[in-house]
């Protein structure tokens, strides 16, 4: 009977301190749906209904409790699925786009879990051809603009200190006896005063994959042959690429004149494949005008220099408000490469069998 009653006090205590906790979990989402027109998607003009291209369709669970003394636990739980077909997003995870939990407090952020990289916190936004178009990344996302994540990492980000802050992350291979081979890390500064802000990003990958035809509409990748064609027919014949490492230096920079700001960014990646290496450059430069309360409007110019060949991108894309959630929007692209390159504009397109690839989109998105 005593052991009942203690153990009843001690319930009790426990509950009084939940209790006073000072906690909230929101739950937030985005629906992006739209149509998208392709002039040439391996020989034919293509129609097409697309979920979450200018915003990735999801949602999430964002959390947070009060620890006392300045110290709060976080937690973010963030699934990714398309509108067209109910399915889940990022390979089928069921959170794939993020997972983590950590603790917070004036000396900063301390996450562990699935993650988005120093690269894509600090470096998206100077994506100013995808702030222009959902289809407006760097080529074959090498540099990890778009928004990419590090499993089994630990991330810490810093507090703001006079407009400067700072991210600090390590992936574990999560391999027994490879500890290396598998792991990344990435670290980035970032700097906002006033209407200036600039950032600077490395990251690294002990190893992945790359499929250079699907990803970049390269026929040919460090002197191997990914596929050949004849015409309209394309015929693989070493599609995936175990890369031993890639390394990519980001930055960034964006100045506001009232309504407008203007945006610049340049990547530098390098590959390392069975003891050879090569570089991808870009260099993008562009501007987002707020014409109205309502309207935004962007134009982007991307210059790709890769494996002796080049690309040349233009993106150019209008978004209204119809209220604080949802907007409408239309956008196009049109990309263009040299010889040798079927060029594409989107992973989940087929490479284009003429010099050029190009896409019109009219969408609406919804936040809730």
């Amino acid at each position: 009977m005593r052991g009942k009653m203690a153990f009843a006090a001690a319930a009790a205590a426990s509950m009084t301190g939940l209790a006073h906790a000072q906690g909230s979990v929101t739950l937030y989402g985005i629906l992006d749906e739209g149509i998208t027109v392709v002039n040439n998607e391996g020989g034919a003009h293509n129609v097409r209904m697309e979920s979450g291209v200018y915003r990735g369709s999801r949602w999430g669970l964002d959390g947070s409790e009060d620890l006392g003394g300045g110290m709060k636990a976080v937690f973010k739980l963030e699934n990714g699925f398309s509108l067209d077909n109910g399915s889940l997003g990022q390979g089928g995870l069921m959170f794939g786009r993020q997972a983590y939990v950590g603790l917070s407090s004036s000396y900063g952020t301390l996450t562990f879990g699935r993650q988005y990289d120093a690269t894509t916190d600090f470096a998206w936004d100077y994506n100013v051809a995808a702030i222009a178009s959902g289809y407006g990344f760097h080529q074959g996302d090498l540099d990890r603009t778009l928004g990419d994540r590090l499993d089994n990492s630990v991330k810490y980000r810093s507090p703001d200190f006079h407009g400067l802050s700072a991210i600090a992350m390590y992936a574990f291979s999560n391999t027994a006896g490879e500890f290396h081979k598998g792991s990344a890390w990435s670290s980035g500064v970032f700097y906002d005063h006033g209407p200036f802000t600039a950032a600077v990003t490395y990251t690294y990958l002990a190893g992945t994959t790359f499929d250079p035809y699907a990803a970049m509409g390269l026929r040919s990748f460090m002197g191997r042959t990914v596929v050949t064609r004849e015409g309209d027919v394309v015929t693989p014949v070493q599609e995936s690429f175990a890369i031993d490492s890639l390394g990519t230096l980001g930055i960034g920079a964006s100045y506001a004149i009232g309504n407008v700001s203007l945006i610049a960014n340049m990547t530098n990646t390098r590959l390392k494949y069975q003891g050879d290496a090569t570089v991808m450059q870009v260099y993008e430069g562009g501007a987002t005008w707020q014409a109205t309360p309502a309207l935004l409007t962007a134009l982007a110019y991307q210059h790709t220099r890769f494996e002796g060949h080049k690309w040349h991108q233009v993106s150019l894309g209008a978004y209204y408000s119809l209220s604080k959630r949802t907007q409408v929007y239309a956008s196009v692209d049109y990309l263009k490469a040299s010889s040798g390159v079927d060029p594409v504009t989107a992973y989940d397109f087929a490479p284009s069998q003429v010099s050029w690839q190009g896409n019109a989109r009219v969408g609406v998105l919804h936040n809730f």
